[in-house]
C-alpha cells in the first residue's frame, strides 16, 4: 500500500477541492468545479460498493489497463470516461451548493476507507479497470483525483489558481 497516496486521498485532496468556487472552469474539459466534485463522489461511491457498474473493457484489455494503474503515468488531459457511464456533456449538479458537494465528497472518501477496513479482501468493480482491491483503488483514486486537481490548476508548489 502506498501510504503517501492514501494520505493524499484522505487528507489533502478534499480541502483542495473545497477551495474552488462552484463555477470555476478547468484548463480542459467541460465540468465546472462542483460538477467535478460530484463526479469524484460517484467514483468513490463506486469503489465502496454503493454503486455497482458493469465492466465495459474487453477482458483482453484488462492486463494493459492494470499495468497503467501500477505505472507512474498520469491520465492525459481530456481523458474521457465511457459514454455509457458518463455522458459527453457534464451532468447537472445534484447539490444546491459547493459546500454540500464537498461534504458529500468527503463522506464518499470516508465510506471508501471504511468499506475496505471492514472488508479487507474485498474487490469492487470499476467499469474500465475491472475488479479492484483496496490497494488498486488507492492507485486509481490517486491518479483520478490528481488528474482533476491539475485540471483546475493544482500542482506541486502551485497555488490554487481557480479559487
Amino acid at each position: 500500500m502506498d501510504q503517501g497516496k492514501l494520505d493524499f486521498i484522505t487528507k489533502t485532496f478534499v480541502p483542495e477541492v473545497e477551495g474552488l468556487s462552484a463555477e470555476a472552469m478547468g484548463k480542459w474539459g467541460k465540468m465546472n468545479a462542483q460538477q467535478m466534485a460530484e463526479h469524484l463522489t460517484t467514483i468513490f461511491n463506486n469503489s465502496s460498493g454503493k454503486m455497482v457498474l458493469p465492466i465495459l473493457s474487453p477482458p483482453e484489455h484488462l492486463e494493459k489497463l492494470m499495468a497503467f494503474l501500477y505505472s507512474d503515468k498520469e491520465f492525459r488531459e481530456n481523458t474521457k470516461a465511457p459514454e455509457t457511464i458518463f455522458p459527453t456533456e457534464p451532468l447537472p449538479v445534484v447539490n444546491s451548493t459547493m459546500a454540500e458537494s464537498v461534504a458529500a465528497l468527503q463522506q464518499s472518501v470516508n465510506d471508501f476507507t471504511a468499506y475496505f477496513s471492514a472488508n479487507p479482501g474485498a474487490k469492487t468493480t470499476h467499469p474500465v479497470f475491472g475488479e479492484l482491491n483496496y490497494e488498486e483503488w488507492v492507485l486509481l483514486h490517486y491518479k483520478h483525483v490528481t488528474h482533476h486537481l491539475r485540471q483546475f490548476g493544482w500542482g506541486p508548489g502551485v497555488e490554487n489558481s481557480s479559487a
